[in-house]
């Protein structure tokens, strides 16, 4: 088939079009453009733009933007050498925002005539880019607003070698600056969408004050067509007294609008953490963790979750998944926390305990004066409005060093508006449960403190686990208190606090041997340790106690069993450290040799005094040594007690101390109650006895 000739007319002409763009590209003189490029884009951005060097054209291959074909086919490449570009007249982080050594941009020729410019490749040389963000929320690299452009521009492949970068953004406080060399494979294509590390590179500079040091490798080509095509980073830094390590990818770098890294993260303390988070946390041993670091861009907002972590915090394992979450107000934290083994000390001043010799937060927990016992140590309310927070916490084993264990603790923390709540908070005790609803008011200097606690099911033979005379005893003893304080210290709280403790304890069984010794009945007392202790039903517990202003006021308190009823008086003033309790023993039988007679507790916290009244006990004394003088037989008569102590209504006591205990006249109202709190344990009387259903009062 013969072609026309028309047709070879146009092909001609086409040709010799071609022909002479090409011997133009390649022999026109691209210098004489400087000045008008410059003058142009210096107006358009309103910043100071010049191309110093040459500027050049030449027709080349892409080899790594281009698939097929294409990539055989030369395209113009522009060359500018040593660029400029001035920062705004406001930025401290110096006069030019860029510059390179080369600019080097392959593009389409016929997208041109649709005032579309696609930079199938971009490369620059030597670098060196300082931009900053300001609090009022201007930036560097916003240029001068002309409305919507008609030009659109696609980069499809980023490459750079070695350079400088500064990145100062004041609403974090930041300044960072990066160097970064090339290293071999800087010019390779992605493989299985991930390509090599091009650039190793150093850091250095402060974040909220804390310095930067480290470095790592990332890197040297983004290829901008595809969103599965991933950028490769490696970094390890040292952040105050921080460490630091990043391995991993950024997602879809056209827009960098996400990242997955594997962190690692240590320190000597975990409150060095708010430099580098914001988040506030306690004064710790060493800590370490590992997890993967997620971050998502949604809008002007970043979210950081880190997944799955896992560590340890001195002795304590920690592992969860927390969310960091940017908004206009203020940061959100999120998540959920779970350790097998927590250790109070590892909290530090937390919980007011030294975390131990050797760690950096050893000895940081104030001690109190001499002659005093409440926590001193102050907590630090300016920076709760950081951040709100709502992560849940679960601990299955609780390490103190008390006798006491605890486990299974639960309880959601949560931060608003400078006010901390944990509500509830759950754990085991003694073979019970504690729950309590607590809350911390931080928007004033001095802290607004409420809580409210429920006692269910606590054995009494788990309470006191070293005395041996206890341990055959049986019997729950359940309670209720709530109680409001101002103070910036658990001391302060407690020294100014308002409200009501309530306990009782019904059908168990008690030591017959301690309840004789409380009794002074000598006699009883060597009979039970020669023959055996027995235990004997205790009817019922009763007690009552009002706070006020810091003094708990001893309103009720009764213990009555087969053998004996006890009543105490008196009261203990959380303010001054100090107590004055009494104790009054009454048998309900003959006991021979007995020095009943009222004992007391008196003095400080730290150096109690515990012993009988001296009066009672030498008019029993004086009257023994008289009548001996008339017969030693007649010396017994007033060792003898033939008194009977009449039975407790245990019912109404027990009715009396399960009322829901208030804590006015109290600064502010905490959170509301537990559950267990809703439903008091009901009392029902059966002679002088008392039935207490607990467990429907916690459910």
């Amino acid at each position: 088939m013969k072609t026309s000739k028309p047709v070879k007319i146009v092909g001609a002409v086409l040709l010799g079009i071609i022909t002479i763009v090409i011997l133009f590209f390649l022999l026109f003189d691209w210098n004489m453009l400087r000045p008008y490029i410059n003058r142009k884009v210096s107006e358009s951005t309103g910043r100071e733009f010049a191309i110093r060097g040459d500027l050049d054209v030449k027709f080349r291959r892409n080899q790594y933007s281009q698939e097929g074909w294409r990539r055989w086919i030369p395209h113009p490449r522009v060359f500018a050498n040593d660029v400029h570009m001035s920062n705004p007249s406001w930025s401290t982080v110096g006069p030019e925002m860029a510059s390179a050594q080369l600019v080097e941009a392959a593009f389409h020729l016929l997208p041109l005539l649709g005032k579309n410019a696609v930079l199938t490749d971009l490369q620059l040389a030597a670098p060196n880019i300082a931009v900053e963000r300001r609090k009022d929320g201007r930036n560097s690299w916003t240029f001068k607003d002309n409305g919507p452009s008609e030009w659109k521009v696609d980069i499809q492949r980023l490459a750079f070698n070695s350079g400088r970068v500064r990145y100062v953004d004041e609403p974090i406080g930041l300044d960072l600056r990066a160097e970064a060399k090339s290293i071999e494979g800087n010019n390779a294509a992605p493989a299985d969408g991930v390509q090599p590390y091009g650039l190793a590179f150093t850091l250095d500079g402060t974040y909220n004050k804390a310095k930067i040091s480290g470095g790592g490798r990332a890197g040297a080509v983004l290829s901008l067509t595809d969103e599965h095509t991933t950028f490769p980073i490696e970094a390890k830094a040292d952040i105050g007294d921080n460490k630091i390590g990043l391995q991993g990818t950024i997602r879809d770098p056209r827009s960098i609008a996400g990242f997955e890294l594997q962190m690692q993260l240590g320190g000597a303390s975990m409150a060095d953490l708010y430099a580098l988070t914001g988040v506030l946390l306690p004064e710790t041993p060493p800590y370490s963790t590992s997890g993967h670091l997620l971050g998502k861009k949604n809008g002007d907002f970043w979210s950081f979750t880190y997944k799955d972590f896992k560590g340890k915090v001195g002795a304590s394992d920690i592992g969860g998944t927390l969310t960091y979450a940017q908004r206009a107000t203020r940061p959100l934290l999120t998540g959920n926390v779970a350790s097998q083994q927590l250790r109070l000390a590892d909290l530090g001043p937390t919980v007011g305990a030294d975390t131990g010799a050797g760690t950096k937060a050893a000895g940081k927990v104030k001690a109190p004066a001499e002659g005093k016992a409440l926590p001193v140590d102050q907590f630090n309310t300016e920076k709760w409005g950081a951040l709100d927070a709502e992560v849940k916490f679960s601990g299955k084993r609780i390490v103190r060093t008390h006798d006491i264990p605890l486990s299974d603790i639960e309880t959601t923390i949560r931060m608003k508006d400078k006010v901390l709540t944990l509500t509830p908070l759950s754990f085991g005790m003694a073979g019970g449960r504690i729950t309590s609803n607590i809350r911390l008011d931080g928007t004033d200097k001095t802290l607004d403190a409420s809580a409210r606690i429920a006692a269910r099911g606590l054995k009494i033979r788990e309470l006191f686990p070293k005395l041996q005379s206890m341990q055959a005893s049986f019997g729950e003893v359940n309670g209720d208190g709530a109680l409001a304080g101002r103070g910036n210290s658990v001391a302060a709280m407690l020294g100014t606090s308002q409200g009501e403790l309530n306990a009782v304890v019904t059908e168990g069984t008690v030591s017959r041997f301690i309840l004789e010794l409380a009794g002074l009945n000598v006699a009883n007392a060597v009979f039970v340790k020669i023959f055996g202790d027995k235990q004997t039903l205790l009817h019922c517990v009763a007690a009552q106690t009002t706070v006020r202003n810091g003094r708990a006021n001893i309103d009720r308190f009764v213990l009555d069993s087969e053998e004996a009823v006890v009543n105490a008086t008196g009261y203990v003033d959380l303010a001054k450290e100090q107590l004055d309790v009494d104790v009054r023993p009454r048998t309900k039988g003959t006991r021979v040799l007995s020095l009943r007679t009222p004992l007391y507790a008196r003095g400080s916290f730290t150096d109690p005094k515990v012993g009988p009244h001296v009066g009672p006990l030498a008019l029993k004394g004086g009257a023994a040594l008289a009548l001996a003088a008339v017969t030693p037989v007649a010396a017994l008569i007033p060792l003898i007690n033939v008194d009977r102590a009449p039975d407790t209504n245990c019912g109404a006591e027990i009715a009396a101390a399960t009322k829901k205990p208030s804590m006015k006249p109290a600064p502010k109202v905490g959170d509301a109650a537990p559950a267990s709190d809703k439903a008091a344990p009901a009392a029902t009387k059966s002679g002088n006895k008392a039935e207490l259903h607990p467990k429907a009062a916690t459910q």
